[in-house]
């Protein structure tokens, strides 16, 4: 059996659950969001892993990127991750890296970018199931027309969390 060492990160948006296995990050996540049991028991199946609490050199790192992120002095991540889940879910995650700080798409045009339409909701449901949050920018994921929908740390977070890239998109009002 394998083990992915976990330690909690008290970021300013609310707890982070980290897992750190053979160096390599495969969770950073909202400890709090309602699929953690989902999460975690992929995870640790994928891995054929058991969690253990014991902090780690790559938890530290990731502590200090993501504080460094919250003042705006990061806008890109050097960690090492590995993404654990289906193929598909890993292209999904592999897309969402590519979407720059202070942009977001919507989940049309990650299909459209993705050459696959038809797949709008299987898109929403892998990016619904990421791990590693802020680090894989799922929040920079909106409707189409410019609202905020769905993330694992909850909307209000999603909003910070865009208004700290100055990425949120302006809605227009029709009156």
């Amino acid at each position: 059996m394998n083990t992915i060492y976990t330690h909690t990160y008290q970021s300013p948006f609310g707890e982070i659950l980290l897992g750190d296995y053979k160096n390599e990050l495969v969770l950073a996540d909202w400890n709090y969001r309602k699929m953690r049991d989902q999460i975690d028991h992929r995870i640790k199946l994928g891995l054929n892993a058991v969690y253990q609490e014991e902090q780690t050199d790559l938890h530290r790192q990731t502590i200090f990127e993501l504080e460094e992120y919250f003042i705006q002095k990061r806008k890109n991540f050097s960690l090492p991750l590995k993404l654990v889940g289906t193929d598909f879910q890993k292209k999904v995650w592999e897309n969402l890296l590519d979407i720059p700080f202070g942009e977001t798409l919507s989940y049309l045009k990650l299909a459209q970018k993705m050459t696959n339409e038809l797949a709008i909701r299987a898109i929403a449901s892998a990016n619904g199931a990421n791990a590693i949050s802020i680090i894989i920018p799922c929040h920079r994921i909106i409707g189409i027309s410019g609202q905020l929908v769905g993330y694992a740390g909850n909307v209000a977070v999603k909003r910070k969390l865009l208004q700290l890239e100055n990425a949120l998109p302006q809605l227009e009002i029709d009156f």
